[in-house]
Order: C-alpha cells, then sequence, then structure tokens
C-alpha cells in the first residue's frame, strides 16, 4: 500500500466524519439535517432530496416542496418515523420543519451524539493506519522492503495517521462549537 492511497483513505475518513457532523442539528435550520432521510417511493427507497425541492426560508425552518405531490404525505411519514426530532406541518404543497431553539440538556446529548461520531472517524482511521502498516510488514518479511526502509514507511503512516485524528478533533471542536453556541 502506498503512502498516496493511505492519505487518500484517511481524507475519505474525515469527509465521512465531517458529512455526519452535518445530519446533527444545531439551533439553526440547516437542509443537511435531511440528508440520511430515505422516503419509500412507488416501491423503491429514495434520498428525500432527489423527491423535493429543499430550502431555509429563514433561520428556523426547513421547506420542502415535492416535485410530485402525490408524494406529501409519504415525504411527511419517512420525517416523522426519521431520528431528527422534528414534526412536519404539511400545508397541502409544501411542508414546513420548525427548528425549535435547543435547552441546555438537548444541547449537551447532541455533543455527546457528535463526540460519538467523532470517535467513529477516529477508528476509520486508525483501522486504515493498522490495514497499512501490516502490509508494510508484509512487503518486509517477503523481502520487499528493507527494515529501515520499513520503520521510515511506518513512521510516515504514522504521522499520517496523527494528522487526521488532528483534523477530526478540529472538526469536532468547530461542531461542538456551533452546537453550544446559543
Amino acid at each position: 500500500m502506498k503512502l498516496a492511497e493511505v492519505e487518500e483513505h484517511m481524507v475519505k475518513a474525515l469527509e465521512a466524519a465531517q458529512r455526519s457532523f452535518n445530519t446533527i442539528r444545531t439551533g439553526r435550520a440547516n437542509t443537511s439535517l435531511l440528508d440520511r432521510i430515505i422516503v419509500e417511493y412507488y416501491g423503491s427507497p429514495m434520498h428525500l432530496k432527489a423527491l423535493a425541492n429543499i430550502s431555509t426560508p429563514d433561520s428556523t425552518t426547513i421547506a420542502i416542496q415535492p416535485f410530485d405531490r402525490n408524494s406529501l404525505n409519504i415525504i411527511e411519514k419517512a420525517i416523522l418515523m426519521s431520528d431528527i426530532g422534528l414534526t412536519p406541518n404539511n400545508d397541502g404543497s409544501v411542508i414546513r420543519l420548525n427548528i425549535p431553539p435547543l435547552t441546555s440538556d438537548r444541547r449537551k446529548e447532541l455533543v455527546k451524539q457528535v463526540a460519538k461520531l467523532a470517535e467513529e472517524g477516529k477508528v476509520a482511521v486508525r483501522n486504515i493506519r493498522r490495514d497499512a502498516i501490516d502490509s508494510i510488514r508484509k512487503q518486509e518479511k517477503s523481502s520487499e522492503l528493507s527494515k529501515d526502509e520499513s520503520a521510515d514507511l511506518q513512521d510516515s503512516v504514522q504521522k499520517l495517521t496523527d494528522k487526521y485524528i488532528a483534523k477530526i478533533d478540529e472538526a469536532l471542536a468547530v461542531k461542538e462549537k456551533d452546537i453550544t453556541t446559543v
């Protein structure tokens, strides 16, 4: 495994962690809250974004305007069954989600949830490191690499790991600040 490949995998792990952070709500309306919602549309599971125009008319409201009016009720059901904790208001053409201000207890819960997602991202980076180091050791055993080359590569992989774990921690700090800011 080459260092460039290792770094590419770590970049993907970091991006996945950041995407999962975006699905956690803060006190403001954000369309990425709805990224994980899947709607059963004519027997096929589809992402909500494929079925409707989603916008934020103001900082406390998300508006969902389906491309097909007949899908309003199934979209509403999918939102109710999701884990976002918001109740949709259906006026016959648009579904509105009002984002209530967060209580201090809810903020603490969300910070814990984000910390858990960050830890999952770090585990992914560490798994990439483990696989890379195993690969390097195999190359050393089969005499493709000298002991010095192997040690240098393992050191480089560890430095990449530290770099990407620090980036996940930075993203976590930003998201925690976002959640705790009233």
